[in-house]
């Protein structure tokens, strides 16, 4: 095992570090990827169009004017119909103008190109520390058509780095719906030509709150894929409290009777490794709960968002990880994209010492 902290690193990339086959249950997938990559840490993905890293946009300015090409021939072809053709935005045709004339679009379709850009570099600078990656899907899904392409490329870019993903949407509606949930995030869709295939992540948030028959079929669809539901049991932010420490009628917080849902629900899909494939969003700014939540969910994967920018500390984290290494996955956005405004260095590099730093500490307490 290769030693962490000051002068440490993480293993080196290779084929033994893709994310483990589908043909076992997501605890099983998240405890062999842990293990092989030995971290804990989740790198969130978040981008801002107006705060991405501005030496990976200056050099990558031609990159990206093709990437805003090939989006722009998307969605002109999505507009205009097959028949458009692929070449129908290029410089000088109709399409194109019609683009130029349409500044609103013509800026999501370069901020879409300019956000992956800026993913990809963070994948590749921030991965090798982490385990998986957790895009926020509200951040690509503002720009659009063209911000969903991005979105698709960046988990292949990851998937391409031996990282899990964890779509973080926070999805839940009526069965009916939230089935499509499954199919779109995990799964794929039955269609007359065929079966279409959704974003491909290995997991997803989902909100419980419309209760346990909506969840049902989120927790079946990714069961089915081989994938994870991360349900919120309590979160990170401030406002948390006004619903998830409301107290119920037999004098407990809600909290704790999501969490008994949560490791009913997961008990079918619990792996060799002995967890489950159902896990728990458990937010790392209110440790003191983390105890009695691992009483509640022993064989549950705790998702441990709240460290860095939102004030959570890694060391206070000993509980999620008490049951096993994998236990608990610990999450860190702007902390690590945005390590380099704090260090005055190069954002990459910055960006890798600050995910390895999370890293030694974690791994430390399991």
């Amino acid at each position: 095992m290769a030693e962490l902290g000051a002068g440490g690193g993480s293993p080196a990339p290779g084929n033994g570090n893709r994310p483990p086959a589908r043909s076992v249950t997501f605890g099983d997938r998240i405890a062999a990827a842990v293990a092989a990559r030995e971290s804990q840490i989740v790198l969130g993905i978040d981008p801002d169009p107006l705060n991405l890293w501005r030496d990976v946009l200056a050099a990558s300015g031609e990159l990206r004017a093709d990437l805003a090409l090939q989006l722009a021939d998307a969605e002109q072809t999505a507009r205009l119909g097959p028949a458009a053709g692929a070449s129908a935005v290029r410089p000088g045709s109709p399409a194109a103008g019609a683009l130029a004339g349409s500044p609103r679009s013509a800026a999501r379709v370069e901020a879409a190109a300019a956000v992956l850009a800026h993913c990809a570099a963070l994948i590749d600078a921030a991965g090798p520390a982490c385990v998986a990656v957790k895009p926020q899907l509200a951040c690509f899904e503002r720009l659009g058509f063209a911000g969903w392409l991005a979105l698709e490329a960046v988990c292949a870019h990851a998937h391409g780095a031996g990282l899990l993903v964890l779509a973080d949407g926070k999805r839940g509606d009526v069965p009916v719906t939230a089935a499509a949930y499954a199919q779109a995030l995990v799964g794929e869709t039955p269609s007359p030509f065929g079966f279409a295939a959704g974003l491909g992540a290995d997991a997803f948030t989902t909100s419980p709150l419309l209760g346990e028959d909506a969840l049902d079929p989120l927790v079946k669809g990714a069961r089915e894929a081989r994938a994870g539901a991360f349900v919120l049991v309590r979160t990170s932010n401030p406002g948390a409290a006004d619903v998830f420490d409301a107290v119920l009628a037999d004098g407990r917080p809600l909290w704790e009777r999501l969490a008994e849902m949560v490791a009913r629900l997961g008990a079918p899909g619990r792996g060799a490794s002995g967890l489950t494939d159902v896990g728990a969003v458990t937010g790392a700014t209110h440790p003191e709960h983390l105890g009695r939540m691992r009483e509640l969910m022993p064989d549950t994967v705790f998702l441990l968002p709240g460290v860095g920018a939102q004030g959570g500390d890694v060391a206070s984290l000993a509980p999620a990880f008490a049951s096993h290494r994998a236990g608990g996955l610990v999450t860190a956005s702007r902390s690590i994209a945005g390590a380099h405004e704090a260090t005055g260095g190069d954002p990459a590099a910055s960006a890798r010492a600050e995910a390895e730093r999370l890293r030694g500490q974690a791994w430390g307490l399991g």
